[in-house]
């Protein structure tokens, strides 16, 4: 797939991508949002009927605490007569007060007065709460016959739910004590209904079955209903009103989002496509020449082809700079053509020679420390004891200093022999590293190099195996903590101890050049990615003399050194470079000049890693 189809691709799958989230935030958070303010409006809906509906309950409980404060009625209480219940109970008197049931109960619940009638027609109405001679035993008013507290709340009747509210009969001052309670009733019918609706604002309707008590939203695409179940004053379910709002708003914000998402993709379609002819024009068209030429240029021999684009942008710069790469690559190349065949011998030959005698510098100095230890060791001393101790006649005294001698001998032998094994053991170790270094070098004439896991402080351990002493003594090597969490490693292990090894030889030759007894050498890793692929970064900085600005570029050339002519020869950073670009990586130094120390960078690509 080219970069025009992807790029075409990735922003139509981007502008898909942003419609699709532009289209889902409209559909799961506008239009359920407008769903939310519906509901809310029938829930405030709700509220506002229960007001309603509560006031004309408070209404109703002070007209009948109006007629419980009367004289009259007192009276009527302790002494019945006709004459009360003529002048006062009349269909006229309780339509003015909008009432459909008047009760008067005295203390023992007997019903001393009851009058039922219809407000429309002024007819009498068989209610049976009102046709009982007395309240039934387990009504829950009774306990407010002694106490005199008012009540009221809702009462299912045979001719529907009623509101009821009752107050204590007092003696028209407000005191004395209550001989009953008078129960003043309306029936919620229909007309009611339509009055509690006008005074909330609100579509309301009463269900004729009632329903369990508390409330239930529901919705349809027209409406947005809530149902709220009311409870006698038994505690049961005895009313079921039902409030509908219609959703106009989610219908207006369906058809606003609706016009929006056509506008957007429309929009979106049209700046694609604008998009699509600029970058086509402006960016594609021309890095897809330049592409054509660089795999022509990689596929063939002739390396004399040009671009020649005339466009000054960044892919003109790019295009002008790949014909001057190909000029030089073809410049390069027969100058390489010429020299690699007398170059290469030479070139081998120093570097094996640089090497070995790095390996061979600390082999020398352990055997010459093993000879002068042995050489400092009591053997003759002790031979001239024994044979005295030998020979008899040997005074007792002089037998136990003799002895003593002998034993304390001994044991400095044994400290000799044992310091000499251990010496032994590292020239054994560091005389098969020189001849692993040959074998490997002889193998890299002709073979790749040899790939192994391992760890980077182990790597550094090996190295300073094979440094020599006065390096290790001038140096500090401080191994940071990176070496440790980079983990294992798959690299060519022997190469690159072998370069680590000239670089820590140079750090110390560094410090000494500076004036400096003891130096340090910080030495860290990371795990990078470049021309995709993983790679391990390698940086070792020193505080040793420097490098001028103007070596860091010649550092690594062949046969330049800033050391003496005598005892260098230029070979060691030269063979380094050599030895990390064959293995497909680079070295590169940086030092903020003279004094400041320096570092040296090593870029080499990881066939796989462990963490």
């Amino acid at each position: 797939m080219n970069i025009r189809v992807k790029v075409i691709s990735l922003l139509a799958l981007l502008f898909a991508a942003l419609i699709g989230i532009d289209v889902g935030i409209q559909r799961q958070i506008l239009l359920p949002s407008f769903a939310d303010l519906e509901r809310d409006d029938a829930k405030v809906s709700m509220k506002r009927i229960e007001y309603a509906l509560d006031l004309s309950l408070d209404t109703l409980a002070l007209t009948a605490a109006d007629w419980g404060n009367w004289e009259d009625a007192y009276r009527y209480v302790q002494a019945p007569n006709p004459q009360f219940v003529g002048a006062n109970i009349t269909p006229s008197a309780l339509k003015q007060l909008q009432v459909n049931v008047l009760m008067i109960v005295d203390l023992q619940g007997d019903i001393v007065l009851s009058s039922a009638e219809d407000l429309r027609t002024g007819k009498p109405l068989d209610i049976d709460f009102a046709g009982r001679k007395m309240l039934p035993a387990d009504f829950p008013w009774r306990r407010n016959l002694g106490s005199g507290n008012s009540a009221r709340g809702l009462l299912r009747t045979n001719h529907g739910v009623m509101m009821i509210a009752s107050a204590p009969v007092l003696n028209g001052s407000g005191g004395g004590t209550p001989l009953g309670f008078v129960i003043m009733g309306r029936l919620l019918d229909k007309p009611q209904v339509h009055a509690l609706a006008a005074h909330a604002q609100a579509v309301l309707s009463m269900l004729s079955e009632p329903q369990a008590a508390g409330e239930r939203v529901a919705e349809t695409d027209e409406h947005t209903r809530i149902d709220r179940s009311f409870v006698d004053v038994y505690g049961t379910p005895v009313l079921t009103l039902r409030v509908e709002v219609p959703r106009r708003i989610t219908a207006q914000g369906r058809a606003a989002v609706t016009y929006a998402s056509v506008y957007l993709v429309g929009a979106a379609v049209a700046a694609l496509v604008a998009l699509l002819i600029v970058l086509n024009r402006v960016v594609l068209e021309p890095l897809a020449r330049v592409t054509r030429h660089a795999v022509t240029v990689g596929e063939g021999s002739d390396l004399g082809a040009r671009l020649n684009l005339k466009s000054r942008d960044e892919i003109g710069r790019l295009a002008h700079e790949f014909d001057r790469m190909v000029a030089r690559v073809e410049q390069s190349r027969r100058q390489l053509v010429d020299q690699s065949f007398h170059a290469g011998f030479a070139e081998l030959a120093k570097g094996v020679l640089h090497n070995l005698g790095n390996a061979m510098t600390p082999l020398g100095v352990r055997v010459s420390k093993l000879g002068e230890r042995l050489r400092a060791a009591p053997v003759e001393d002790l031979i001239l004891a024994s044979a005295e101790l030998e020979g008899g006649d040997v005074p007792s005294e002089r037998s136990r200093d003799l002895k003593t001698f002998m034993h304390l001998g001994s044991r400095e032998m044994a400290v000799c022999l044992q310091e000499a094994r251990n010496d032994l053991e590292v020239i054994q170790r560091q005389a098969t590293l020189v001849q692993t270094a040959l074998t490997e070098l002889m193998q890299s004439t002709r073979n790749e190099q040899v790939i192994e896991t391992v760890r980077l402080p182990d790597l550094v351990s090996q190295t300073l195996e094979i440094v020599p002493d006065a390096c290790r003594q001038r140096l500090l090597v401080d191994a940071d903590e990176s070496l440790r969490q980079v983990g294992t490693v798959c690299v060519a292990r022997t190469v690159l101890r072998l370069v680590l090894q000239n670089l820590i030889i140079n750090a110390s030759d560094a410090v000494r050049e500076a004036g400096r007894e003891r130096g340090v050498l910080r030495l860290g890793a990371e795990i990078v990615r470049e021309n995709e692929r993983e790679q391990l970064h390698l940086h070792c900085e020193d505080n040793g003399i420097g490098i001028a600005r103007g070596d860091l570029e010649r550092l690594f050339d062949k046969g330049y050194s800033t050391k003496s002519k005598d005892t260098n020869y230029g070979i060691g950073l030269h063979w380094c470079a050599n030895a990390i670009a064959a293995l497909g990586g680079r070295i590169w130094a940086a030092s903020e000049g003279p004094g400041l120390g320096a570092s040296l960078h090593l870029m080499v690509p990881l066939m796989a890693r462990e963490t």
